[in-house]
């Protein structure tokens, strides 16, 4: 049994323990307003926050992650699960060579180059999309819930966890979470100087399956050494301490000031591995069942994305990676790629009159081109479930306002991209902006005005038909 684990946290003491233990998790932020879930547990219970104790605030907030984690990974698979529409896949590498290779490459590049409009600088060299454009397709028609392809890598996957964390340290009675401004973390490490504390991490872990869940405390006692003010100031300097719960980091820069802890220092870093077994094991499965870890290729890529040098750091998911396709070039997601056509329609009339467009960051491949929000498929995503995550991820698009009404699927063998094509429901409004680093400009954009948009290669090719095949969708909804 294969199970995939998600975990509720960007934290990268967290992302690092789990890899180190072979399992590459699945990163969502939940998102959670931390403050308020705490004075809301504390209002039902009748108390203040202040009397609550830190193992009770830390088991709040994981549960808090975890569950609006859950949510919205429940949104996304039921949107997916009442995708309408047929699924037609196109499979350019079995055509019959209508134009020679050199001279779709030569067409691409030349297009990609000759925009006086623009001046960004492309990737063209490390991973620019074959073009496919003179080769007429043949193609197979599936109904968008029966096709293998689409459930691809869900298929690996039996099970989906997700697991939330929250942090801690208990020092003379007080609860310390994150300090946030160099002044109190200042005060805080100074207080801590010489002294030991106790630090408290929830974990909460659902059963996507079940939706059942467990929640469980670990406990660590931290002794710290006597630091000076110049060495407190120079920690401070850092920034390492500011966000981290208690103002410490037992793996950087703070390492050399503790000296010694008794209990778990997984939980010390910020997820218990023997805690978070136990309830694994709770749920029925089996630890080695989340082992995944493999080498994820590509550098990180965290950065501005109006820079063409790719960013020095990146949250890989599992499914991450470059894979040399059967066409020949590069292209990322071990298990695929996708992404959501999103169109918004006339209320009188049914038709088509915008799409969500991404402009690209310079640093992603054919980079500072137009094309639509995706990415790689993780590991136990469905490629509908990918897209919709993925364009959540990047664009805001919020699955509980679309309709999913179709989809194609490019397949080159060992490589495939799968475009979604949805509707914006009804009476319901999706805001697309920029949610990371991934892009320079998220937004609307009119129906007529794409072709005027440099695009990327593959959606300048497949632009005649996606718009073709929307407007006959609209026609008939």
């Amino acid at each position: 049994m294969t199970v995939s684990l998600i975990l509720a946290s960007q934290s990268p003491s967290r992302r690092a323990v789990l890899a180190a233990a072979g399992v590459i998790p699945v990163i969502h932020v939940s998102e959670v307003d931390e403050p308020a879930a705490l004075r809301n547990a504390a209002n039902a219970q009748g108390v203040s926050v202040e009397q609550m104790s830190a193992e009770e605030r830390v088991s709040i907030l994981a549960q808090a992650k975890a569950q609006a984690v859950y949510n919205a990974w429940k949104l996304v698979a039921d949107t997916a699960a009442s995708a309408s529409g047929d699924l037609v896949v196109g499979y350019p590498l079995e055509a019959e060579a209508e134009s020679a290779e050199s001279e779709s490459s030569e067409t691409a590049s030349s297009a990609l180059a000759s925009d006086s409009q623009s001046h960004i600088t492309h990737n063209v060299d490390t991973a620019q999309t074959r073009d496919f454009s003179g080769v007429k397709v043949p193609t197979k028609t599936f109904d968008i819930h029966d096709f293998a392809y689409v459930n691809k890598s869900s298929a690996d996957s039996n099970s989906v966890l997700i697991v939330g964390c929250d942090s801690m340290f208990l020092l003379d009675g007080e609860c310390y979470g994150k300090s946030h401004t160099p002044e109190v973390a200042f005060e805080r490490i100074k207080r801590m100087s010489g002294k030991t504390g106790e630090l408290f991490t929830g974990h909460c872990l659902i059963d996507t399956k079940s939706g059942k869940t467990v929640c469980k405390v670990s406990r660590a006692s931290v002794t710290f050494a006597h630091m000076s003010d110049e060495e407190i100031r120079a920690y401070v300097e850092t920034g390492e301490p500011l966000e981290v719960a208690g103002s410490f980091t037992l793996e950087g820069f703070g390492g050399a000031f503790i000296e010694g802890i008794q209990g778990d220092p997984h939980g010390v870093l910020g997820i218990s591995l023997p805690l978070l077994r136990q309830m694994v094991c709770d749920f029925g499965y089996a630890w080695p069942d989340l082992w995944n870890s493999r080498k994820l290729e590509g550098e990180a890529i965290k950065d501005d994305p109006a820079s063409a040098q790719v960013p020095k750091e990146n949250v890989h998911q599992p499914g991450d990676g470059w894979v040399m396709c059967d066409c020949g070039r590069k292209h990322w997601g071990h298990n695929g790629a996708a992404g959501v056509l999103l169109a918004r329609r006339d209320e009188t009339t049914g038709r088509v009159t915008h799409v969500v467009m991404q402009h690209r960051a310079l640093w992603s491949a054919e980079g500072g081109t137009w094309g639509i929000p995706g990415g790689a498929i993780s590991d136990g995503e469905t490629a509908i479930e990918g897209a919709l995550r993925e364009s959540f991820e990047e664009a805001n698009i919020t699955s509980q306002d679309i309709d999913v009404v179709g989809a194609y699927c490019e397949n080159h063998g060992n490589w495939r991209y799968t475009t979604v094509f949805a509707f914006e429901k009804p009476g319901h409004s999706v805001n697309p902006c920029a949610h990371d680093d991934e892009s320079m400009e998220i937004k609307w954009v009119p129906i007529d005005d794409v072709p005027k948009l440099k695009l990327l290669t593959a959606m300048r090719t497949d632009w005649p038909s996606f718009r073709a095949r929307l407007d006959s969708l609209a026609s008939i909804r």
